[in-house]
Order: structure tokens, then sequence, then C-alpha cells
């Protein structure tokens, strides 16, 4: 073991200078090292949904090794333009990475990044297995395969992209069912336009039967206060979750996330008007979390806020 002390380390035989000992355990090709990399994560949705995580990051200059994950990624660059080196795997690509640019990382592929200066992109972590229910309710089982993307444009993917980012950033306002339902329509992009299975039939949308409907749009009416979860709906309808979300979009004309927000929106404004309760009580007795949530969302679909509602003014 070494002993260290006012500069002198102690070693067997006679003793040397610590200048001594550093300079022979420093490479030479690296007796000026580079600074390590600034990462900066300014928005991560952590556990907040077990199939989607929404992270944006800001990283560089210099180079950024990400290992292998189980499940893909995709990242969405942000801002100014960056010029880049990139590799998936063994596939590499050089270029400037543009303002709403979309890559795309298989499954178990490592990624390395390049940056000649600061970067920023929204990286969406999604779930394996949401992605393999979505393919095995599609017919292709397991045979499914990611493709690697380098700066592809996908706008259904970026308009996603920037709804969960202002969903993070404001507090989750339309709560756990809107996660859910956009990593599945994730999940369905990716398998119709960055697959193994892309271009395919299988995906076409059926109509869901009038009856199971009737269950659904039951179940969310008695059900509005909880934290409904887009499995548990589609537990309900006996089918999956990918499925229900198409299906339902199709019979109501909006997807099941919108469909609960318009509800829990329009039971508020009937509660409101009742003049009962105080708005706090009733943003939480239709399912927000908190009164800012049904504020947001009564302006933005009924063009009024709780209080001129309370007022009867809707």
């Amino acid at each position: 073991m070494l002993e260290t002390g006012a500069g002198i380390v102690k070693v067997d035989g006679p003793a040397v200078s610590q200048r001594e000992v550093n300079s022979e355990m420093i490479d030479p090709t690296l007796a000026f090292p580079p600074k390590p990399m600034t990462q900066v994560r300014s928005l991560d949705s952590q556990d907040r949904s077990d199939v989607l995580r929404v992270i944006l990051q800001s990283d560089g200059p210099g180079v950024l090794d990400v290992p292998e994950l189980d499940a893909p990624r995709i990242a969405i660059h942000i801002g100014r333009p960056v010029r880049m080196d990139c590799r998936h795997g063994k596939r590499s690509h050089s270029g400037l990475a543009l303002h709403g640019d979309i890559d795309i990382i298989p499954d178990c592929v490592p990624s390395r990044w390049e940056m000649k200066e600061a970067d920023t992109a929204l990286v969406l972590r999604l779930g394996r297995r949401l992605l393999r229910d979505v393919a095995e309710e599609s017919g292709f089982g397991d045979r499914v395969e990611i493709r690697s993307r380098f700066r592809v444009r996908d706008l259904q993917i970026e308009h996603i992209g920037w709804a969960l980012m202002a969903e993070v950033q404001n507090g989750f306002p339309s709560g756990r069912l809107f996660m859910e339902s956009m990593a599945t329509a994730i999940a369905v992009q990716l398998l119709r336009n960055h697959s193994s299975v892309a271009g395919t039939n299988s995906l076409m949308e059926s109509s869901m039967p009038r009856h199971k409907l009737r269950q659904v749009q039951s179940y969310i009416e008695e059900n509005l206060r909880s934290d409904l979860s887009l499995h548990t709906i589609a537990d309900v309808a006996g089918m999956s979750a990918s499925h229900l979300n198409s299906t339902f979009r199709k019979a109501t004309g909006m997807p099941v996330h919108q469909y609960v927000i318009r509800r829990r929106v329009e039971r508020a404004a009937l509660l409101l008007r009742e003049g009962t309760l105080p708005i706090s009580q009733i943003a939480v007795d239709v399912g927000f979390a908190h009164q800012s949530h049904l504020a947001m969302h009564m302006k933005r679909l009924l063009g009024v806020s709780p209080s001129h509602a309370l007022r009867g003014c809707v």
C-alpha cells in the first residue's frame, strides 16, 4: 500500500517525491486529458409511467457513449443546428442536426455521439413490453425489429414529443392516461414507419363494437375521479391497450385520453354551475390533481376559466 504525506510517497525501496511518481503514472499521450463533457438534464418524467420516460437534456461539446438498452430510444433535436458524428452500433452518420431532426436507436444497440458544440435533445425511452404488445396485437409476434435512423423527419413523432415535453413541464396535468396513450401512439408509429414490418397492412384500424364502447364509456364515467390507466380501461373492454386506443378513436373521433379530459371538464362545469363546492374541491372530484390543471383544460376546451363557470358563464 502507498502511504502519502507532505509530498513524499513511501514504497518498497528509497523514498521518492510525489512529483516523480505522478510523472511515471501519467500516460504521455494523456498529459492534457480532455475535460469531462458537460451534461445537464433539465426535465425527466422518471417513473411517472412504466411504458415511457421523457428526458430533456443538453450534452457537449464532447463525446457521449450510451450503452445498449433493452428498449428503443428516440432523440428529437432541439434548438440551433449542431454538427456531430453519430454511431448506432456499426452504423454511423456525420452532419448537421437541425431542430426537429429525429434519431432512432434500436434496443440492444449502443450509441456514440461526438458533438462539436452543446446539443439539446428530447429523449423518449419506450418500454419494450409495450412495443411487443402492440406488435403481437397487430399479428407480428416477436419478429419485429426497430430500424436505426439518423436525422429523419417524422411529424407525428415530433408533435407527440412536443406534447409530452409540455405535459412534463406543466406537472402532468393530463394524468397517467395521457402518457400511456402517447406511448402507444409512438409504438404504432415506429412499427408503421421505422421497423422491419413497415408498410404492411396488419396495422389497419378496426371499429369498436357498440357494446364495448358503451362498457368503456360507462367505466370512465364511474371512475372519472380515479387516476385512470389505459391498461385498466382496456381490461374492461377485453382488449389490448393499443387496440383500445385505435378503435376508440375511430368510434368517437378522439383518443381515450382526450375523451377523459373532456368529460372531466364538462362534469366540472356542471358542478361549478351548481355552486355548492369550491373550485379546488371540484378539481379533485373530477380527477384533476390540481386546480391549475382544471383551469388550463377548461380554458382550452370551453374558453372560460373555472371562476367564470362558477358565475354561470357556461
